[in-house]
């Protein structure tokens, strides 16, 4: 089997409204409220990823399971997509620290220099 990137385009809508259950109607209204938005093809075609299924299912999740509404998907969506960033950022600036800290250790290795 080939490894699709997650992000590459390759699945019709009725292909991604039978793979999370629901309407095709479904997947353009969610489109509409922009909680996913699939690619087009040249002939105006919509083209659903790996994330966007994964994305339609975290949705799903919510509304069916927790009973949260679309303004609310929305929001917890767009504050996961910020702990993610931040998180980000965060193992960046660990790295830099890191990097900071074994340049100080390798200078100051503590031997008397000649000056």
């Amino acid at each position: 089997m080939t490894n699709i990137p997650q992000d590459e385009p390759v699945f019709a809508i009725s292909v991604v409204s039978r793979m999370v259950g629901v309407h095709q109607q479904t997947l353009r209204s969610y489109e509409r409220v922009g909680l996913v938005r699939p690619a087009r093809s040249p002939g105006n075609t919509r083209l659903y990823s790996h994330r966007d299924v994964e994305r339609l299912r975290r949705v799903l999740g919510l509304i069916n399971d927790l009973g949260v509404n679309l303004a609310g998907v929305e929001v917890i969506l767009r504050m996961n997509r910020q702990i993610e960033q931040l998180q980000q950022e965060l193992a960046e600036t660990r790295q830099q620290v890191a990097r900071l800290s074994e340049r100080a250790g390798d200078s100051g290795d503590g031997e008397a220099r000649d000056e």
